[in-house]
């Protein structure tokens, strides 16, 4: 099967070349023209614009896109669109909002094209153990893309399937990452924990080795930590600063819109954004608080 992609970022690339391997034809098309080079040398054909990936693929078209959410999304459909004929499929591999997903499927339906909005998860180890993919759409289109989604998972029958009508898949792909965002914290606190019980001097990669095999809270992400544990024990030169794509805010605030109590995946989501205030007016208005009642003093920072 031909499909056309849409952004050749490492995530999109990767993707590429696994369908490159499974027999795919690919045309690959991104606003970087060396990542069109990259993905050229991989087996693609390249495209230096839209329309000549559109010109590149025969009636019915599927189009892949793994661009960034919000504006960049909408911009891309909208220039490609014109390009694009009736029975044609755009799919969205990206993190966007649901809601969103659910917009661009009524608004292309009403112009005869598809939309199939596909929650992918597998990172940079997507390519060699395959991708989850969680698609939501039309039946008709799922059918038509089986050979897509069959090669990208992890195998024909494992790690993808329909989960519901538009939007469901991006939905359940928000969902998925709010409950990694809880999981992260709850393994940053343990280890955090055990690293500071100087008293023993724990060996973390080796426990992290250890829970690897057998234990209940054995994961993938245990299996990366104990990795990034061996090759920096003491996370030398790494800055206390954590970002997020928006998801975990998104489940936050569909939690509170469904008067669903999600707590822990809450608190990894305030924790994160704790982590970026290297100067937090909070703490220090603390400090002053318990100076004004109890006189306890506080720490002042030493003139430059």
């Amino acid at each position: 099967m031909e499909l056309g992609m849409i952004g050749l970022g490492r995530m999109g690339a990767n993707m590429a070349e696994r369908l490159l391997r499974g027999g795919h034809r690919v045309a690959g098309h991104d606003r970087d023209a060396a990542a069109v080079r990259r993905v050229e040398k991989k087996g693609a054909a390249g495209a230096d614009s839209l329309q000549k990936l559109a010109q590149q693929l025969a009636s019915p078209r599927a189009v892949w896109m793994m661009v960034p959410a919000g504006d960049p999304v909408d911009q891309t459909i909208q220039a490609l669109v014109p390009h694009l004929s009736a029975g044609d499929v755009i799919v969205d591999g990206g993190n966007s909002n649901y809601k969103e997903s659910m917009r661009h499927a009524t608004e292309l339906k009403k112009q005869g094209l598809g939309f199939v909005d596909v929650g992918t998860s597998g990172g940079v180890w997507g390519l060699a153990e395959g991708y989850s993919l969680m698609i939501g759409g039309e039946k008709e289109f799922l059918e038509r893309l089986r050979p897509i989604f069959e090669t990208l998972a992890p195998a024909p029958d494992k790690g993808w399937g329909h989960v519901g009508p538009s939007g469901a898949g991006h939905f359940t792909k928000m969902i998925h990452n709010g409950i990694e965002y809880g999981m992260m914290q709850a393994y940053a606190e343990g280890f955090a924990l055990m690293q500071s019980k100087a008293q023993f001097n724990l060996d973390l990669h080796h426990i992290a080795e250890i829970w690897r095999h057998g234990s209940v809270v054995r994961s993938w992400l245990l299996d990366l930590t104990a990795e990034a544990l061996s090759e920096n024990p003491g996370l030398d030169g790494i800055k206390p600063y954590v970002a997020d794509s928006g998801e975990g805010r998104w489940t936050v605030a569909e939690a509170i819109d469904q008067n669903v109590p999600a707590p822990v995946i809450t608190l990894s989501l305030l924790a994160r954004l704790r982590s970026r205030d290297q100067n937090s007016y909070a703490d220090r208005l603390l400090a002053v608080m318990r100076d004004q009642f109890g006189g306890h003093g506080v720490k002042r920072k030493e003139k430059e």
